[in-house]
Order: C-alpha cells, then structure tokens, then sequence
C-alpha cells in the first residue's frame, strides 16, 4: 500500500490519541468543563427535592420507583429545558419567522452578561497585579451617577453625547478604583477593606442624589433620576430586526475592553511590570519597578473598566439612575473572574456563561416552579468546584499531569 494512503489513518489515530489523553488529564479547560457539569448535576439534585410531585412520588417509591424517576426526570427536563429557551433558543419560536422571537434569549443573555464581563475584567485586572478588588459595585455606581447626570441633564448632538456620558463613567470609576490604589500605595492600607468600605460609600452617595432635587425625577416621589437623552443611550443591536430586542452597542465596547486587557497584560510593557509585581513585588522592586505606581496605575484602570460596566447598566438597559444600578453584578464579577481563571478572554465567556444563567433564571422561574435562587447556587459551585480541583480530579478519576492543578492556576493568576 502507497505510503500516502497509510499516513491519514496513523494521524487519526494521534489525534485520538491526543483528545483522549486531553481529555484524562487535569487540564484547566478540562477542569472548567467538568466542574460547570458537575454543578448542574449537583442542581438537577437539588431541583429533585424541591420539586413537589417527586416528593409526594417518594413516599411510595418501593411500591412504584418508576413515578419517582419519572416526575424527577421532569422536574429536571423541564427546568433546564427552561433555562436554555431563556438564555439561548426558544424551538417553538422557530416557527414564528419573527427574528425577535427567534433572537430574543440569546439578546437577554448579551444585555445581562456586558456589565458582567466588564466588571470582571477589572477583577481579572487587579488579581493579575496582586490586588483583590471587592469595589467594582462602588465603582459601577460613581460611574452610574456621572454617565447618568451627563446623559439626562446635558443635551448634545447624537454620538458626541453617548461618547461624553461613556467618558463620565469611565472617570468615575477610575476616581472610585484610584482611591483605593493610593490608599494602598501610599499608606498600605488592604484593598479589600478599602473597596469594601468606599462601596457603602458609594450607595450612601447615590442614595443621597436621588432625594436631591435637579438629580431626582419629578413628581419626586421615587429614587429614581430622570430618563437618559435618548441621544445618549447605546443603540440597539442588531439593526433592523425588531424592536424588542435589548442587546446593545455596549456589547461591542465590552469586546473591545476584552481584547484592550488582553493586550494589556501580554503585549504591553506596563502589562509585564503589572505582572511581575503580581508574582514577585520583591523582584519587582529589586529589578527597578515601582510598586507604589503599579498599584496606582492599576486601581485607575480597575475602576474604568468597572465604570464601563456602570455606564453599560445606565445608558443601556436601565435608561435611567437608581439605587441599585449595579444590579448585584459587582459581586458577581468576582466569580465571573475566577472562572476566567486570571485571563481576559476567560473572563469574556464566563461572563457570558453568567448572562446566560441570570437570562435563563428568568424562564425558568415563570414557566417551572423551580426558585431562580437555583441561579445563584449553580453559579457558587461552579466555582466552588473549580477552586478545588483536586475534588473534580477525584470524581472523574482524571490523571494529573505538569499541565493541570494548582500549579496551573497560580501561574494564571500570576502570569
């Protein structure tokens, strides 16, 4: 037989070969998979005992096990069959022909997973140069009451307003990140009780302007700020496609910010000294390294990306300011950067994975009686899993190689 016709067959079988031995080892892509499973396992169990029919099903189960299966099979089925037409493709709207039906989920998921991937990206950000941000709620809000007081009480052309009231935002986060990056560099005070502390200012601050007349709408009866100019709202994406759909331009920026801290931390010199303050601050300072700048530098650049997610809520989806214009996603974004295990485009698709949660919780809360708290649960053990994968190496009986562990996930987090 001709040597041609032997070589495809052998590069087959390497390439078995090679997803075979990928797919044993502890490789973190391997370990992120598995643990996103295993917590949904782990939900399907929890929506079992909360599902009401598979419990009365349960008293009776050695006289009919099959009824307890079978309600339990559908209390899952349709549980997550709910979560995936909430966040990516209803079938039934197929038939429909209308692209905002058909779009819709996946819109919702987009709308909900921008401000995540921003503001996790300011935490991937400051893990990277050592520093734990737990501010990017307080920033997120400073951001949203100076992108919201440009947007609803300046009147500029169109474009020239939206790049304005991104811009406030932007300034506002990093003035609430470079705070902490001072305090920090200059008195040596915690980052995390720093941030933690500027953030109940933050609220305090922004509960406040929303009692105040000139920042409260009228008739004053609610903490809420007068509508954005529609001058200074993202457009909606994709164009010509209905007008139901809530996906924005602000997609496009946290794309942009993805492929910014992507370059920033693997194509820029000041990327390098941020990294190598975070895995070595000794060695960075014998080498001639500012710490004190880094630190500075950092919290700036922390705090505008988390001030882009601020703006994203404000002149996006919520077309106006109030209280509670982070929606919760500061805290999110901590777990969004965990999954994204320290790099940008890992935070990218965990925040999307994120979105698709918070966007599927919706549906399946309104067409299943199963909590949307189950969300929340997934989402902690997913990362609760991926923090311990000496637990996932267990369960799945995979086999450690130099590439997997928590070796991998400390150079991630260090560079």
């Amino acid at each position: 037989m001709p040597e041609g016709e032997q070589q495809v067959p052998q590069e087959n079988a390497a390439a078995k070969s090679t997803l075979w031995e990928l797919f044993r080892s502890d490789h973190p892509a391997v370990v992120t998979v598995l643990s996103i499973f295993a917590a949904l396992v782990v939900g399907a169990v929890l929506i079992v005992i909360s599902d009401q029919p598979t419990r009365d099903a349960a008293k009776y189960f050695f006289s009919a096990p099959g009824d307890t299966f079978s309600f339990g099979w559908k209390a899952i089925s349709q549980a997550y069959a709910a979560l995936f037409q909430g966040a990516i493709l209803d079938p039934s709207a197929l038939s429909s022909g209308s692209a905002s039906k058909i779009l819709g989920p996946l819109s919702e998921t987009l709308v909900a997973a921008t401000p995540l991937i921003l503001a996790g990206l300011s935490v991937t950000l400051a893990f990277r140069v050592g520093l734990f941000n737990i501010g990017a709620q307080g920033q997120m809000l400073i951001a949203a009451i100076f992108s919201g007081y440009i947007g609803f009480a300046w009147h500029l052309p169109v474009v020239i307003h939206l790049l304005i009231a991104v811009i406030g935002g932007i300034v506002g986060g990093a003035l609430w990140g470079g705070i902490a990056g001072w305090l920090k560099a200059k008195t040596g005070a915690h980052e995390v009780i720093t941030t933690i502390m500027l953030n109940y200012v933050a609220i305090g601050i922004i509960n406040y302007l929303l009692g105040v007349h000139g920042f409260q709408a009228k008739p004053y009866q609610n903490a809420i700020s007068p509508p954005i100019d529609g001058n200074a709202r993202f457009w909606l994406l994709p164009f010509g496609l209905g007008n139901n759909l809530r996906v924005n331009a602000s997609f496009i920026v946290a794309i942009l910010a993805t492929f910014f801290v992507w370059w920033l931390l693997t194509r820029s010199t000041i990327g390098f000294r941020f990294r190598a303050v975070g895995a070595n601050q000794n060695a960075a300072k014998t080498a001639g390294m500012s710490i004190s700048r880094a630190y500075i530098t950092a919290m700036l650049i922390v705090g505008a990306l988390a001030g882009l997610a601020g703006a994203a809520q404000v002149l996006g989806p919520n077309g106006a300011v109030t209280a509670d214009a982070d929606a919760g996603m500061g805290f999110d974004a901590i777990t969004v950067a965990l999954l994204g295990r320290g790099s940008a485009v890992g935070t990218f698709w965990a925040g999307l994975l994120f979105g698709a949660l918070r966007a599927g919780g919706v549906q399946m809360l309104a067409s299943t009686s199963t909590p949307q708290d189950l969300v929340q649960i997934i989402q902690s053990l997913i990362v609760l899993f991926i923090a311990a994968p000496g637990l996932v190496r267990l369960v799945f009986r995979l086999r450690q190689t130099d590439h997997g562990g928590m070796a991998v996930e400390a150079k991630g987090w260090n560079g």
